[in-house]
């Protein structure tokens, strides 16, 4: 009797497995991000509207390793402050987190742009003298400004795949050994360049990557089934990871709020697969009050 259950129930596993019963879900995450200081000198931390039923992440927009002067230039890992820090400074970061225990900061490294008209481009002389340089000058800056976290958000590179990897992921280890972070994202979008240096980065270093803030807005304008099916070939490429849905506020790219985003949410919320939602960026929140904030911390919290 014992043997013919056994073999009743593998049978109905089998079938269960056949038809996909049993995926791989990254269970349903609280967490909200969202970038902050790239666009604006105006905006306060505690503007932001702040659900105490969320994880929220802010995203200091950028620390770069680039020179400050008029003419910028790259500087193999020495990074400086490029955000806007009239409101955005050490004594605003320590109220923030102060008022609100749910609250932590990371940096963003990189970005798009050091000027409207230079690109910010990955460079290093070596993989060892760009380490030490990023280390000791992200330390001095975390420490300073009481982060938690960074985000590597690059999107140029004058260098290889396996270079980028190296230098980012070694970052990561060494920051999180010595206690300097708890904790590291990624920003990839859809690009040949991109992609292949993210990918290669997260097939080596996935295990100290703790999220995926991937850029949907890079896509061109799409509807809630589009974007779900973006989602899930993200949640693929980047597999085991934690993946964020995102829109940006003011570009017309990716799927909108008011297009369907929540929508889209709330039918991975059901599959119990997303991963959080980060957004860019509250410099153009402000104009509307923050509805999209609120809306979004909403949703997660009852996720």
């Amino acid at each position: 009797m014992a043997v013919s259950i056994s073999i009743l129930q593998l049978a109905i596993l089998s079938i269960l497995i056949s038809f996909n019963f049993f995926q791989s879900h990254a269970a349903n995450s609280k967490l909200f991000r969202e970038y902050i200081g790239a666009e604006s000198n105006k905006v306060k931390l505690s503007d932001v509207p702040i659900n105490s039923k969320v994880e929220f992440h802010f995203i200091l927009a950028f620390a770069i390793d680039y020179t400050l002067d008029k003419k910028p230039s790259s500087t193999n890992g020495k990074f400086n402050v490029f955000w806007e820090t009239n409101n955005l400074g050490p004594q605003e970061i320590a109220s923030i987190k102060k008022s609100h225990r749910n609250v932590k900061v990371a940096i963003s490294l990189g970005g798009d742009s050091v000027t409207n008209d230079q690109k910010v481009i990955f460079t290093a002389k070596s993989i060892n003298s760009w380490l030490q340089n990023a280390i000791s000058s992200i330390t001095n800056i975390i420490k300073n400004y009481n982060i938690d976290g960074i985000d590597i958000d690059y999107e140029h590179f004058s260098v290889s795949p396996e270079t980028f990897t190296e230098c980012k992921g070694q970052l990561i280890i060494q920051l999180k050994k010595k206690g300097t972070i708890s904790f590291a994202s990624i920003a990839p979008f859809e690009d040949d360049q991109v992609q292949t240096h993210y990918l290669n980065l997260w097939n080596k270093y996935s295990d100290v990557i703790d999220y995926v803030n991937f850029q949907f807005y890079a896509y061109e304008k799409l509807s809630a089934f589009e974007f779900i099916k973006k989602y899930k070939k993200q949640v693929s490429n980047y597999g085991g990871g934690q993946v964020l849905a995102s829109f940006q506020v003011k570009d017309k790219g990716g799927l909108k709020p008011n297009d369907g985003f929540f929508e889209a949410c709330n039918s991975l919320i059901q599959e119990e697969n997303l991963g959080g939602v980060f957004i860019w960026c509250a410099d153009e929140s402000a104009e509307n009050g923050f509805e999209y904030e609120k809306e979004s911390q909403k949703m997660l919290a009852y996720a």
